[in-house]
């Protein structure tokens, strides 16, 4: 090939770009496979986080990459990759306080008051991310145990993404990851690594053992986790859901939430005018009718 016949920079680049077709054909499926919303505004962001997938399998285009996804060895091995890609993970040891501050003061306390012959509380973190939720549950019902004889926890962390669910199940951390939790609890659950060029801390075996992970997606149709729940925390996840699909994922969690049993929301999550069977006990806090 000449000089003049090699496409130049901004035409190479302009064929990795995503049309509108094709972005129409990805948020389409991912929202109705998935419940994600992926308005117009999200098409750059898709876009710029499926460029290392096209990178990874050698793939020229959008174009052929989504007659990849839709492919039926695409559908197999490729969707669960893109799903990972796409799904947000934002999370924090000790997020939003309040609530682990509600559960050791007012749920714990009135599940062993009103429990006395079943010990073990179930906790389940809907959308657990890369595990600082379901740590910290295993930190605070821990700290609780030791004031508390006899009382037992087991909690279940799932997500949509593999990816994410391999990073809880490590459970290694960026030490300034865990500025915010106690120095008393740093003490005693975390341990440090050798290394202080790259300075990280891993969850003692004693909390890890207590969690259980495996991958949900809050589209199907029931939730395969097992038995029922005492308390369910859903947060910060329904924020990228329509209404109806909200309100949908909220009565499948109530299926698996006992009678009684707590469910905790996202601080920007409301229930409002939805058809669910909890009460509010306060702001992002219900409890199951």
């Amino acid at each position: 090939m000449s000089e003049d016949a090699k496409p130049s920079i901004n035409e190479a680049f302009k064929a990795r770009e995503m049309t509108n077709e094709d972005f129409r054909r990805l948020s389409e499926f991912i929202f109705k496979e998935y419940g994600i919303k992926m308005p117009e505004e999200k098409k750059t962001m898709l876009q710029s986080r499926l460029q290392k997938r096209l990178r990874e399998l050698n793939i020229a285009n959008f174009k052929d990459y989504v007659d990849y996804v839709f492919s039926k060895k695409g559908q197999e091995e490729e969707v669960i990759h893109m799903i990972d890609v796409v799904s947000t993970n934002k999370t924090d040891f000790f997020r939003e306080p309040d609530h682990f501050e509600f559960l050791t003061n007012e749920v714990l306390p009135e599940f062993v008051q009103y429990n006395p012959n079943r010990k073990t509380i179930k906790v389940w973190s809907a959308g657990c991310s890369s595990g600082e939720e379901p740590y910290t549950l295993s930190i605070v019902m821990s700290e609780f145990a030791e004031k508390n004889n006899g009382f037992d926890y087991t909690i279940l962390g799932t997500d949509i993404s593999s990816r994410i669910l391999h990073q809880a199940q490590e459970a290694i951390y960026k030490e300034d990851k865990t500025d915010v939790i106690p120095l008393t609890f740093k003490k005693k659950y975390l341990l440090r690594s050798k290394d202080r060029d790259k300075p990280t801390v891993r969850i003692v075996p004693e909390l890890r053992k207590r969690i259980t992970f495996q991958r949900l997606n809050f589209m199907d149709t029931t939730f395969s986790v097992g038995d029922y729940y005492d308390v369910i925390f859903c947060r910060n996840v329904l924020i990228y859901f329509n209404r109806e699909t909200q309100e949908a994922v909220i009565n499948k969690l109530c299926q698996k939430l006992r009678a009684g049993g707590y469910l905790f929301l996202g601080h920007s999550e409301s229930i409002t005018n939805m058809n669910v069977p909890v009460i509010r006990i306060k702001p992002t806090v219900f409890k199951r009718s």
